[in-house]
């Protein structure tokens, strides 16, 4: 598949760096000739150096034969452009648009990207993302990441092994008989480096990553089996007040129990904090500051969460955060290359805005009946939900740990309703939505899950 990358800053590096991993034929377009050469430099990229908008540019870029178009500059209106520009004169299939202002998200103004005005397929927001990650694990302490589907009745949480877990050296499939009446399944672990989907006799060991799909009322009873009898957030201080701080606070207020406060260091946007927020109290200041953090209540806080725009700082308040005595710490981190360290500096879970957009332009990507992708672990994992159709070779086939291909594990499947975890006797029914973990390199094999017939159409 050919596609066009407008914008090489982090978030469309990030997506390069994926999708050439896939070994897409990716193009990428930026007026900054020394960005070009680096991404041409770091993935198995081309490079044109121009503004994007510009018909010539995107002409010299092969937008004619190009399947999808992601714009990713920092400008909206500018990607709004690109893909008109891209749907008029090159009718592109598919167009994807990064849009940041909550003005043009507003629910209020959506005719503006309907079929007769703007021509996006796609809007990607990373700061909303972002936010709703952190509301996502704010509601799931214990998890180091966590998914909801189907209004949170059924979800996807990333759980540490500990050394005294009642989980360990239990086989996979003996759990659910040695804990009757447990809503949850292991669909995926990683062990050091790798990234597996394991099979019935896999056994968890201390220091793993467990992957876990786990109905709502069954959350409470999943925690304490991997030795985390943590409590529910209530005091919360965000470092950050820009549009992910204060939309994540406002979230909050709706709660009503969770006791907020935010720290920001620019005055204006603490001005601005001020006039959105109703209950949170906003401290103008230095979120790297000992003092500031300590009046903000870093010190007795259950998380400190540290989303400013720079990576390195956003680290160093969680180490020093922690070291005040809050519980938990979450930092944003772009950089790739920064992840790596965060468990060394004791930080709880990092927050990457690229995987969550390319979370979303995977399921553009993916082909079949596939209705939604979650990339996991940097790319080398995925967890896709699809609708099982007459032509699939699952119909009527088993999908526990022994009955799918090496490197997939099925998750759950939600028929009329209700979420069913895969057991020996269960069999997949036409119209079902099926949840599937696997490893990248089954991507293929997963697209065959969810294939459409020709009939279908």
């Amino acid at each position: 598949m050919r596609v066009i990358i407008c914008g090489a800053g982090r978030v469309g590096q990030g997506i390069a760096r994926h999708l050439s991993q896939e070994h897409h034929d990716i193009i990428m377009i930026d007026e900054n000739h020394a960005l070009i050469e680096q991404v041409q430099i770091d993935f198995d990229v081309r490079g044109v150096v121009g503004h994007a908008a510009h018909p010539d540019v995107l002409r010299a870029a092969g937008v004619d034969a190009a399947d999808m178009l992601i714009a990713v500059t920092h400008f909206d209106e500018i990607n709004m452009v690109i893909c008109q520009i891209a749907d008029t004169l090159f009718s592109v299939p598919t167009k994807i648009a990064r849009v940041r202002a909550q003005a043009y998200l507003d629910p209020a103004n959506g005719e503006v990207f309907s079929k007769t005005a703007l021509p996006i397929d796609l809007i990607i927001s990373p700061e909303i993302e972002v936010g709703d990650a952190i509301l996502r694990r704010i509601r799931a302490p214990s998890a180091v990441s966590s998914i909801s589907f189907e209004e949170g009745e059924l979800q996807i949480l990333g759980m540490k092994v500990q050394d005294d877990s009642p989980l360990l050296e239990t086989a996979l499939d003996q759990i659910s008989g040695l804990f009757p009446n447990l809503g949850a399944r292991v669909i995926g672990i990683k062990r050091g480096a790798s990234v597996f989907a394991p099979r019935g006799n896999d056994q968890l060991q201390p220091g793993d990553m467990a992957y876990v799909a786990v109905t709502r009322v069954s959350t409470p009873r999943l925690n304490k089996l991997f030795n985390k009898d943590v409590e529910v957030h209530k005091r919360v201080v965000i470092v950050g007040g820009g549009n992910v701080g204060t939309y994540v606070a406002s979230e909050l207020e709706k709660d009503g129990r969770v006791r907020v406060r935010i720290i920001e260091a620019d005055a204006a946007q603490a001005d601005k904090a001020v006039s959105t927020l109703k209950q949170t109290i906003v401290i103008h200041g230095d979120g790297l500051s000992r003092e500031m953090l300590e009046e903000a209540g870093a010190d007795q806080s259950d998380i400190v969460i540290a989303i400013t725009n720079d990576d390195k700082t956003n680290m160093l308040i969680g180490k020093l955060a922690k070291q005040l005595g809050a519980k938990r710490t979450h930092a944003l981190v772009n950089a790739y290359e920064l992840v790596a360290i965060s468990q060394d500096l004791d930080i709880d879970a990092v927050l990457d805005p690229r995987a969550l957009s390319v979370s979303k332009i995977l399921t553009k990507l993916r082909r079949g009946r596939i209705l939604s992708v979650q990339s996991l672990e940097d790319g080398s994992a995925e967890i896709a939900e699809g609708v099982t159709l007459d032509s699939s070779p699952l119909i009527g086939k088993q999908v526990d740990y022994a009955h799918l291909p090496d490197g997939v594990t099925a998750a759950a499947i939600i028929r009329n309703g209700d979420v069913i975890f895969p057991g020996p006797e269960t069999v997949v029914e036409t119209d079902d939505r099926l949840f599937l973990f696997y490893e990248t390199s089954a991507t293929r094999k997963v697209e065959q899950f969810f294939r459409v017939s020709a009939d279908f159409f």
